[in-house]
């Protein structure tokens, strides 16, 4: 089995405990002075590609890390530093709020053709934007297999992969070769925390930085974002005494029947 060298994607989101908030000009949500942290589902990711590296040995010859944005995301590569990846990039990013999944994917393509990449981990979607796009339009720029919302993975000696995946019926078991894009769902495993020493280690690794116009990539977005807007509160339930007073309410109030 020749070595394998894997690329795992690490985005910078608002902390999954914040409460998002739209901005007063109704634009974005907001994320002055507000907590941020790995994405979830790419936290999964890193972690899976460094048990790779831990059970495979050589097999698995470099786990890379990579994200794109602005300078904070290095903050982001560094805690995927601290929990074992070998070294990271940063794609330098000024507006990364204008930054779309198609962009990103580009932007990865850049890199796995530049670095000679095997193997693609990345969280099946963000918390923020929820796309769950950036791995699957990957994928189809590189003409590679891809295996979405993986909950077990084994990798075979002869590079072969085998995974199991949720779908809406239950589970499904696929095999391919690398190299290949995956996307990781909750089930896969439960991130490590990185420990103090390990986050010493991680300020000597190597994060190198790049922009997109020396990956010759245009991350221009295409789309145009016209207002956003909080989701209108619920109001309170009501108890009803029979069947057709539901009914009746569902018809006349809810206007689902």
């Amino acid at each position: 089995m020749s070595s394998l060298r894997v690329l795992v994607g690490c985005k910078r989101v608002i902390d999954y405990a914040v409460r998002v908030r739209v901005n007063s000009a109704k634009t974005a949500v907001e994320t002055a002075g507000v907590k941020h942290s790995m994405n979830p589902f790419d936290e999964i990711a890193v972690e899976e590609a460094v048990r790779m590296k831990e059970k495979l040995g050589k097999k698995i010859s470099e786990v890379v890390a990579i994200s794109c944005g602005t300078l904070k995301c290095q903050e982001t590569l560094r805690t995927a530093l601290a929990m074992g990846a070998d070294r990271a990039i940063h794609v330098d990013v000024k507006d990364e709020t204008s930054l779309e999944p198609l962009a990103v994917a580009k932007l990865f393509k850049a890199i796995v053709e530049k670095e000679k990449i095997d193997l693609v981990i990345v969280g099946k979607q963000a918390i923020d934007d929820d796309s769950n796009q950036t791995g699957q339009m990957l994928a189809g720029l590189l003409n590679w297999p891809q295996a979405t919302f993986i909950s077990k993975i084994e990798i075979k000696d002869d590079n072969s992969i085998l995974v199991d995946r949720e779908i809406d019926g239950g589970m499904e078991t696929i095999s391919f070769k690398a190299p290949a894009v995956i996307t990781t769902d909750l089930r896969l495993n439960e991130p490590r925390y990185a420990s103090l020493p390990n986050i010493m280690k991680a300020k000597k690794k190597p994060v190198a930085k790049i922009t997109p116009e020396e990956l010759s990539v245009d991350i221009k977005p295409r789309l145009q974002i016209l207002e956003v807007t909080e989701p209108p509160k619920r109001s309170g339930g009501k108890i009803v005494e029979s069947v057709d007073e539901l009914v009746d309410k569902l018809k006349k109030e809810a206007g689902v029947l």
